[in-house]
């Protein structure tokens, strides 16, 4: 079992702790094998970020994504350049607002879901720097990736001290719209 994993967006969205967090969750609470690896332009905000994690129950060869099996697009740009990547059936996650132009004729090959992740961040939370915590409880509940107690345990431990509360009610609202997206309710 190998599954490829592209978070990309731009800087200070927090794609590359949503990455480390998954990788964490699933190497330290899963006891799985992950490969997390990032790029980033040279401004920490505002440039474009990629990050990208591999986990599998051996040991993994290579370590960058080949063809993702589940992405999250948080900026229009992001979308643009790395759409094409993904495996066709690929579970798919894009922040609505940012990404106005979307491809829907490729889309139809993908299972792709399209929220206002940073609007409900916000709603949620009163932060939407909490997009990229209440993103990962979508992914962990739609895909199953990980374990629900597995990515909490991991996101508690990655978040700055003080903020595990509003981390935890972004991951759990998270999962509740991961659920409803499961069940096909959204």
């Amino acid at each position: 079992m190998r599954k490829e994993v592209l978070f990309s967006g731009f800087g200070g969205q927090g794609v590359i702790l949503a990455s480390v967090i998954l990788g964490r969750a699933a190497a330290v609470y899963e006891g799985l094998y992950a490969v997390q690896t990032q790029s980033y332009g040279p401004e920490s905000r505002g440039g474009a970020s990629k990050a990208e994690v591999v986990i599998s129950d051996e040991p993994i060869d290579y370590p960058k994504t080949i063809h993702p099996d589940y992405a999250v697009f948080f900026s229009q740009e992001a979308y643009s350049k790395y759409l094409h990547t993904v495996k066709e059936g690929a579970k798919v996650i894009v922040e609505k607002d940012l990404v106005p132009h979307r491809d829907l004729e490729f889309e139809k090959k993908l299972d792709v879901i399209a929220l206002p992740l940073t609007e409900i961040a916000e709603n949620t939370t009163g932060l939407s720097l909490t997009m990229n915590i209440l993103t990962l409880g979508v992914l962990t509940e739609w895909t199953g990736i990980v374990g629900r107690e597995a990515i909490e345990k991991a996101v508690l431990d990655a978040v700055p001290h003080g903020t595990e509360e509003i981390n935890r009610r972004a991951l759990l609202e998270g999962f509740k719209l991961g659920e409803k997206v499961r069940s096909g309710r959204s």
